[in-house]
């Protein structure tokens, strides 16, 4: 797969959820709007997709789904990733006989393996494919960052390992990585509000939970600092900060949820437990945010 597909917005998408169950309808829904938008691509069962919450059939009932959906309009990231690494490559080798286009591959949370550990986790999970797989290091939730010398390694041995998405929050990693590594490995900013920080520093792009609201203005910011206009893209980049960083004032994606249900996307906001309603305080703060964005304007909210 050319590597230059790997640029621009691919939305982490939610997963509608209604009396417990997946709402498949509102699903198709929400990727008919994100081709609309000319995303990039799509990443079912994320961390913004409750993967953790889901079972093994409604995992890859998403993912099918997705792929169904996209038509091959855009990409298919699908989340297959997990804390056992069989349960990873049984997620893995299903999706990619379904027809996913790639797969990002997220730390093992909770078992907090050694870097040793990790290379052979991934290792594995290379092995099982050789379609494009995008790591996937979030310290804050997995307790372990995905080093740049386990990414080399990887990158060294598995050509198909071919991008990172960096949720670490730190714009020195998306420089390390790329100064280790050859040109035509990708970096995707994992956090909104780090996004043309992070693109600056040379990332291609970004896995995004604000697209699942406004794709179209993650879209153009990114679109113009891939085309080198940073000038343009700071303004958008400004103007959505706000949006941007207390779209994660509870944790992901509670507010987005909310957002979705008050705008009119999504039929409940509902989501799993141990992830549960926001406080008054923050819904209060949801219902400015929502107050504020306009869906289909261009630039700016």
């Amino acid at each position: 797969m050319d590597k230059n597909r790997l640029h621009g917005v691919h939305t982490a998408l939610v997963t509608p959820m209604a009396e417990g169950a997946v709402a498949y309808a509102d699903l198709e829904r929400l990727i008919e709007r994100q081709l609309e938008a000319d995303i990039s691509g799509l990443v079912p069962c994320g961390t913004t997709g409750e993967s953790p919450t889901l079972s093994e059939s409604e995992h890859l009932q998403v993912i099918r789904t997705c792929i169904e959906g996209a038509k091959g309009k855009a990409l298919v990231i699908a989340g297959t990733g997990a804390n056992s690494t069989a349960e990873a490559l049984s997620l893995t080798q299903a999706a990619d006989e379904a027809g996913a286009d790639a797969f990002l591959l997220v730390a093992p949370y909770y078992n907090k393996p050694s870097q040793e550990g990790l290379y052979a986790h991934f290792s594995a999970l290379a092995e099982s494919t050789e379609k494009p797989i995008v790591l996937y290091s979030i310290p804050s939730r997995c307790g372990i960052e995905i080093s740049t010398a386990v990414v080399t390694r990887l990158r060294e041995k598995y050509p198909h390992v071919c991008a990172l998405k960096e949720a670490g929050g730190r714009s020195s990693k998306v420089s390390e990585t790329l100064t280790s590594i050859d040109d035509e490995f990708v970096v995707l900013s994992g956090d909104d509000g780090l996004t043309l920080p992070f693109m600056a520093c040379g990332a291609k792009g970004v896995v995004s939970v604000a697209s699942n609201l406004v794709p179209e203005v993650v879209t153009e910011m990114v679109n113009l600092a891939l085309l080198g206009d940073y000038e343009e893209a700071r303004k958008i980049h400004l103007a959505n900060y706000g949006f941007f960083t207390d779209l994660f004032c509870e944790p992901n994606p509670v507010p987005v949820k909310v957002l979705m249900q008050m705008k009119g996307l999504l039929e409940t906001s509902e989501v799993r437990l141990p992830l549960c309603p926001p406080s008054e305080e923050n819904l209060n703060l949801i219902r400015s945010i929502s107050s504020e964005i306009s869906l289909r304007e261009k630039v700016g909210l």
